[in-house]
């Protein structure tokens, strides 16, 4: 297993990395919706979040030698269920076409920085 590591995206805020590559695949922590360039939350609106946890998992995986098309499962973690459909349409448009991936989405009761959402993935090397 490597340690990977990301300039254009949010550095982790505990003890783990911010991405591990394995056999060939991509590992990504959850995402919160942090900024890279002023390491704070974005604000409190899910659209904007989502899009916020999706580009940094973009550029974690763009730099360590994938990108979204080979995103194999995605995991996302939401404050509210009723934000569920924007959540969709905002995560929808980082994947073209059917190259979306397998997913699961879960209501959680706290999220850290009392973020909206958190987003992780796993994606293939190319």
């Amino acid at each position: 297993m490597n340690r990977l590591t990301c300039k254009n995206a949010p550095a982790a805020i505990g003890p783990y990395a911010v991405a591990t590559q394995a056999n060939g695949l991509i590992f990504t922590s959850g995402q919160l919706p942090i900024d890279p360039t002023s390491n704070q939350l974005v604000e409190a609106d899910i659209v904007l979040q989502t899009k916020q946890s999706m580009s940094n998992i973009k550029a974690i995986l763009e730099e360590n030698g994938s990108d979204l098309a080979h995103v194999l499962k995605a995991n996302i973690f939401i404050k509210d269920m009723n934000d569920f459909a924007k959540l969709n349409e905002a995560y929808g448009t980082f994947f073209e076409g059917d190259a979306v991936p397998a997913r699961s989405a879960v209501e959680v009761a706290r999220l850290p920085k009392d973020a909206l959402v958190e987003i992780e993935v796993i994606a293939e090397i190319i």
